[in-house]
């Protein structure tokens, strides 16, 4: 894709000087009033090549100014006009899961299930951020975290690799389209590369350990599709693999980024991430850091001036040979070039109507929510029913945004209460907090016909460095869903978090629980309407839901045990844990509706293929009826997930392999195709190859991890 750019790049390259060159490696933050002119000065000598649109390395919790187009455009001027060889700097900013509309947390999206929604809300990300002077986001964050203490959970795709891979290409797809280049488009940064969800006991930048196998089979698999869908820039990871820092990895940024996966844009840092090879051990002075890394195959350094520094005196003592500058900077121009940004390098700001892009919101926000609990059908409520409303996210409006929420405004977006008051017909007593006033609260509760409770986590316990040792909610919100219960009228807990939390002698004291996320604008309406079956529920879990946060790690795509204790599909629970039950509270892919949903008659139409068929392109088509059996027209996440019991290597219990996500009316019955070929059914080695092996595929269908339904394949 960026070939036809060579001979262009080349050209501007052979006519910069070397510092032109390093400057072009070089990402400032925002300048600020302190050090503007000095910045500007920067800009006027080719000494910088991209500015970070924030300030501080932790822009997704901390306030950040407003942008100002004219500001940017001024900068872009001095670059373009002012600096020997004219090249544009690019803009980037952490636009992770929406702009001024802010849709729901990426994870939240994960819990669709649902692509082309997906795609269509990156693409209004795309419209309203570039339309402020944005070229470059720093997403799709593309980190499989099995340990929901790790913060940051929030901005990815959950357990799951296959998911992973889909959302990826979906999001790269949103915000660049058929041609970046495009005035409303972005060039997406698929991060973080790799292994920073693996981060140990969910302690942001901390070490991880990865085998060579699981990287290839779980961590690689996002990141190998969103280079496929066209990503053209990658964040490299802060952490650590097995004692070798990524930032200073050839073997991880070169071999298989560049090599195995045939990456062929560039490789931008994380913040300050260069320097900090000095506390990982690995170099002595600020030089070696640069050193490392620039010869690692890191290109972009991120705002810790190591390269700006430092990289001159390396070239001419022979330190660093010119060959490995020039390829850092051919690849950044390059780039550049794709987005169009020698022929556009402006931002013409245009007065935007979001009116489409809220009812987008709203839509992937009705989509993202999951129904776990409804016990006896107590949902959908009656519009005309008396709700006693208590708990702290009844008024709040904040924490519905989520964490790395940096243009959306709080103060635009609804509350529950006022979302809940404007869809009801009937009485609401609100409070935002039961227990500060017990004697008003019970009064309200032995008044109602049934309690909601406004639950969860604050955006500010989630994003970057907020990770948390317990996943549980609040002892307060606890005592509340007890009192609540004690009433013995039906309670209803309504759940607005950014990961999962740990549901034992929680759930149980509620009749129905809702996840409604951090979704973003349109999350209370989305979550009223729920509640009151104006939108019939459809999310799934993308990730599993324990009972305690002591049995963190825990994830359904595992291998078997020697013995007979695969807690997770309760072989054997008591063999795990003498003190708990280790099975997950709601497993992955698990969702319920407002109507039932039966599976029936799962087939295949060849039972068997052989492997020379499979590599030459045929593969099984497997179908499955699904039927609406219930009273209402609802949406299903169908599952396939196969298990090849004996290989060289131990597989997984269940691999999801195919999904789909479809309206089925009430009373109809829908016949679901899927499709198993040669790329679906094999395995990567830890060398890198993928392999197919031949012998017996066991393939489950249904509603979640634990479907059941099951048929045999072979390949012979």
């Amino acid at each position: 894709m960026l070939s036809k750019f060579e001979k262009r790049a080349e050209e501007i390259l052979s006519k910069m000087s070397l510092k032109e060159k390093i400057g072009q490696l070089n990402q400032l933050e925002t300048p600020v009033a302190q050090n503007l002119e000095q910045v500007k000065e920067k800009v006027r000598q080719g000494l910088v090549g991209s500015i970070l649109m924030c300030v501080g390395a932790t822009a997704g919790n901390d306030e950040q100014g407003a942008i100002d187009v004219n500001f940017y455009n001024e900068l872009q001027r001095i670059a373009v006009e002012e600096s020997p060889s004219g090249i544009p700097m690019i803009f980037g900013r952490d636009v992770i899961h929406g702009h001024r509309t802010v849709f729901p947390i990426p994870l939240a999206m994960t819990a669709s299930f649902n692509t082309d929604l997906i795609e269509k809300s990156y693409e209004c990300i795309a419209r309203e951020a570039a339309n402020e002077s944005v070229h470059w986001t720093f997403t799709p964050m593309l980190d499989m975290c099995r340990d929901p203490r790790w913060g940051r959970i929030i901005e990815g795709t959950g357990e799951d690799p296959f998911v992973g891979a889909k959302v990826a290409e979906a999001i790269v797809k949103g915000l660049q389209g058929d041609d970046v280049s495009k005035s409303d488009r972005m060039l997406s940064c698929a991060k973080h590369y790799i292994g920073y969800g693996a981060s140990e006991g969910g302690r942001d930048y901390h070490r991880a350990e990865i085998s060579d196998y699981s990287l290839h089979n779980n961590y690689l698999p996002a990141f190998r599709s969103a280079i496929k869908a066209g990503a053209k820039t990658v964040m490299s990871s802060f952490n650590d693999i097995n004692g070798q820092p990524v930032t200073s990895s050839k073997y991880y940024l070169t071999d298989i980024l560049r090599g195995q996966l045939g990456f062929d844009g560039f490789v931008v840092s994380d913040f300050n991430a260069v320097i900090q090879l000095m506390r990982q051990g690995v170099a002595k002075t600020v030089a070696d850091c640069c050193l490392l890394a620039l010869n690692a195959g890191l290109d972009m350094d991120m705002q810790d001036n190591c390269y700006i520094d430092n990289l001159e005196e390396l070239v001419k003592n022979g330190s660093i040979d010119i060959k490995v500058v020039d390829e850092a900077v051919k690849r950044i121009l390059k780039v550049k070039l794709y987005k169009g940004l020698f022929e556009n390098p402006y931002c013409n700001h245009i007065e935007m109507d979001r009116t489409k892009h809220l009812e987008a919101a709203y839509e992937m926000a009705s989509e993202s929510m999951v129904l776990l609990k409804n016990d006896n059908g107590v949902l959908p409520l009656k519009k005309d029913a008396k709700i006693a409303l208590a708990g702290p996210f009844t008024y709040e409006q904040r924490s519905l945004l989520g964490s790395w929420t940096i243009d959306g405004k709080a103060e635009e977006t609804e509350h529950f209460y006022s979302a809940l008051k404007n869809a009801s017909k009937g009485e609401i007593w609100a409070t935002s907090f039961g227990g500060l006033n017990w004697d008003s609260t019970g009064k309200a509760m032995d008044w109602a016909d049934v309690i909601v409770l406004a639950l969860g986590e604050s955006w500010s316990a989630t994003g970057e460095s907020r990770a948390v040792s317990d996943i549980s909610i609040s002892e307060n919100q606890k005592d509340l869903i007890r009192k609540a219960k004690a009433t013995g009228k039906k309670v209803v807990g309504v759940f607005f978090c950014g990961r999962p939390i740990a549901m034992q002698g929680i759930a149980e004291n509620l009749d129905a629980v809702i996840y409604a996320w951090h979704s973003g604008s349109m999350t209370a309406k989305a979550a009223c309407d729920i509640l009151y079956g104006d939108v019939v529920p459809s999310g799934k879990m993308p990730v599993t839901v324990p009972r305690l946060a002591t049995h963190i790690p825990l994830y359904y795509n595992v291998t078997s045990s020697g013995r007979p204790v695969n807690c997770y599909y309760g072989e054997n629970p008591g063999a795990c844990y003498v003190d708990s039950i280790p099975t997950p509270y709601y497993p992955f892919g698990y969702g319920l509706s407002y109507t039932e949903f039966e599976y029936e008659n799962p087939k295949a139409i060849k039972e068997e293929l052989s492997l020379n068929d499979l590599k030459a392109g045929e593969s099984f088509k497997i179908s499955v009826c699904v039927k609406n059996t219930g009273n209402y027209d609802g949406k299903e996440t169908v599952q396939l997930y196969i298990h090849d019991p004996v290989a060289s290597m131990m597989r997984p219990l269940r691999e999801l392999k195919a999904f789909e996500k479809t309206e089925i009316l009430k009373g109809e019955a829908k016949n679901i195709e899927f499709s198993l070929g040669f790329d679906d059914l094999g395995y990567y080695l830890s060398n890198g190859e993928y392999v197919v092996e031949k012998g017996e595929i066991e393939v489950y269908i249904g509603s979640n991890c634990l479907a059941e339904k099951m048929i045999v394949l072979k390949i012979s």
